[in-house]
């Protein structure tokens, strides 16, 4: 069993009669991509804040690397590094000096050449010494990955990330973070709205929903368990979809549009249906699975 990193139990924040997290439950291991995912309004940071002890918890227990948060919060909050919301700069001073900056209000040694590594890192070389108000959105938040990373944390809690990034901004962070994972053997926990990253990269997670946690495990283990949506464009769809009412009764399939047929199966049987369709000479070019990570979220939330 990989060794625990973050355990959290039971834990509930109450803002007066506002229950913003309400017995939540969770494990993060070392060497995990965690999905924290969750609607506006289900606790996501405010449970991030409480692990940061940025806010004190109503009641529950908190433990990282082993230790109670409450009795070890200089010793945990040393081997973290975080972005909450979004990283705020000295727009007027240049990268390399907010990071200068940063390295000494934190209290680590940390070196010159460590400064530039992280630069290199997240790809803003050459741009060191530009004042950061001339960066774009997505320039300041891979900075504010190098400043969460200064340190050489060994777990990194990045909320939101890739907010208002653009589809390339979205793709160069989720490239950070495998690389941080693959390269770096950090482990991460990850909040967004953006599910299909989450399915892209995570490797366990929990769906928060109303300040209580709805689903937790590996991230393959619980789409499994789902039925698949499929799409599948052919060539003779009549045919098709008689072949499909022959072979397997008990599957949905309907026709969508002119030559797309959507099928409802589970994940095993998708290989054997292509199969059928090539032995009866029905081509295939395209197949199409619709994200399964946000059919299972909007059916665990309710919506």
């Amino acid at each position: 069993m990989p060794e625990k990193i973050i355990e959290v139990k039971n834990l509930s924040k109450h803002f007066g009669k506002i229950k913003a997290v309400e017995d939540v439950s969770f494990d993060v291991y070392k060497g995990d991509v965690f999905g924290f995912l969750g609607p506006n309004g289900a606790g996501k940071s405010t449970t991030i804040r409480v692990m940061l002890s940025l806010i004190t918890p109503t009641s529950g227990e908190i433990s990282l690397f082993g230790k109670s948060l409450n009795a070890n919060r200089s010793f945990i909050l040393s081997k973290i590094g975080c972005i909450v919301e979004k990283p705020d700069f000295y727009h007027y001073l240049s990268a390399q000096k907010n990071l200068e900056i940063f390295a000494r209000i934190s209290g680590s040694h940390v070196s010159r050449i460590r400064i530039h590594e992280m630069i290199e890192f997240v790809g803003l070389k050459g741009r060191e010494k530009d004042k950061v108000g001339s960066f774009s959105h997505g320039m300041k938040q891979r900075l504010g990955i190098a400043q969460a990373l200064l340190h050489d944390p060994e777990l990194i809690i990045l909320d939101e990330p890739t907010t208002g990034l653009d589809p390339k901004g979205i793709i160069d962070i989720r490239n950070l973070i495998l690389q941080l994972k693959n390269e770096r053997n950090k482990t991460i926990v990850l909040s967004s709205h953006i599910l299909s990253e989450i399915e892209l990269i995570a490797n366990r997670m929990v769906i928060l929903n109303k300040g209580k946690s709805v689903a937790q495990g590996s991230v393959t283990e619980l789409l499994n368990e789902q039925e698949l949506v499929v799409s599948f464009q052919v060539d003779q769809p009549e045919k098709a979809l008689q072949l499909i009412f022959q072979k397997f009764p008990g599957i949905t399939c309907i026709l969508s549009g002119i030559d797309i047929l959507q099928i409802t199966a589970t994940h095993e049987l998708i290989p054997d249906i292509n199969r059928l369709f090539l032995a009866n000479d029905v081509n295939v070019f395209r197949i199409d699975p619709k994200r399964q990570l946000e059919e299972y979220f909007l059916k665990l939330i309710g919506n």
